[in-house]
Formats: C-alpha cells, sequence, structure tokens
C-alpha cells in the first residue's frame, strides 16, 4: 500500500469511526474466502460493511474519535464490522460467530461506549431499529381500533336488537 493509500484508508476509517452507530472488532485467521464473502453479503443485506483492518492504520484512524477507547483490540488478524442501526452489526456478527467459531468477537464500540465481547452479544439480543418501529406503530395503533370498537358497539348492539325483533315477528 502506497502512502496516499494509506492516508486515504485512514481518513476514511476516521469517518468511519465517527459516523456508524457501532463498531464490532473481532479476529478473522483461518475463515476461508467463501466464509469471509457470505459475512460481507450478510452484512451488506443487514446494512452493514465488512473491511480488514490494519492494526496499525486503525489506531491512527481512531485518534480524536469517541471510539478511541478500542485501541487495545486491534492485535492480531482484525476485521470491523460497522453499520448506522447500532444493532445490525452486532447482531450479524454474533449470528455468525455462532455458526463458524474462527471468528472470534474481541469487542467494539457504540458511540463513545467501549464494549467488550459480552456487550456485543448483548446488543446483538436486542431488536433492531426496524422492529422497534414495527411495535412502537402496533403499540399507538391498538388504542385507535379499540376506540373504534367501543364507538361501533352501541349501533351494533341496536342493530341485534332490531333483527332480534325483526325475526320475532317473522316468526309470528
Amino acid at each position: 500500500m502506497e502512502r496516499a493509500e494509506k492516508r486515504e484508508f485512514v481518513t476514511g476509517l476516521n469517518e468511519v469511526f465517527k459516523s456508524t452507530g457501532s463498531v464490532v472488532v473481532a479476529h478473522y485467521a483461518g475463515l476461508t474466502v467463501a466464509q469471509m464473502n457470505d459475512l460481507r453479503s450478510k452484512m451488506r443485506a443487514a446494512g452493514g460493511t465488512v473491511k480488514v483492518a490494519k492494526n496499525r492504520l486503525a489506531i491512527i484512524a481512531l485518534q480524536g474519535t469517541d471510539s478511541e477507547g478500542m485501541k487495545g483490540l486491534f492485535k492480531g488478524q482484525t476485521l470491523i464490522a460497522y453499520s448506522d442501526d447500532p444493532v445490525a452489526a452486532p447482531k450479524v456478527a454474533s449470528d455468525f460467530a455462532k455458526g463458524n467459531e474462527k471468528l472470534i468477537i474481541l469487542g467494539g464500540a457504540m458511540g463513545s461506549t467501549a464494549l467488550d465481547a459480552d456487550g456485543v452479544k448483548a446488543l446483538a439480543t436486542l431488536p433492531s431499529l426496524d422492529e422497534l418501529r414495527a411495535k412502537l406503530v402496533g403499540m399507538i395503533a391498538t388504542p385507535a381500533t379499540r376506540i373504534a370498537q367501543v364507538v361501533n358497539a352501541p349501533a351494533a348492539q341496536l342493530a341485534r336488537v332490531l333483527g332480534a325483533y325483526a325475526r320475532k315477528d317473522e316468526a309470528a
């Protein structure tokens, strides 16, 4: 890698550390190319990205960001997974690590909060932003349907009473 390429990589990684919702750092030693491509495609489908990080350059890129507390994680063959949704990258990385023991989650960061491996796994168990939105819309819509049912109930009862009287007159 030439000096200009390194500078561009550090600048790009610095923007990632400043702007993303969460970052996961993991060891990937022993993963095949097919497994790595599978991880990348799953992460892309969830709205995230996976990059192999050169440790020295990643530590330089961390300077001046809120995520500076995770410098100690960059030892050995590391990759970073990140996404704007704070739950997406940890969820995909944790799910992939369950099925493949060669991906070892070291930790990560969510904003200025440094996370250890257990913190990343705990974050992965939370519902995603889209799931939370769906639950919120469901909670808001439920009272509206109940109000509609209560308002319509007297009219429905009146219709049943009139129907009963009509059937009674027909029978007589």
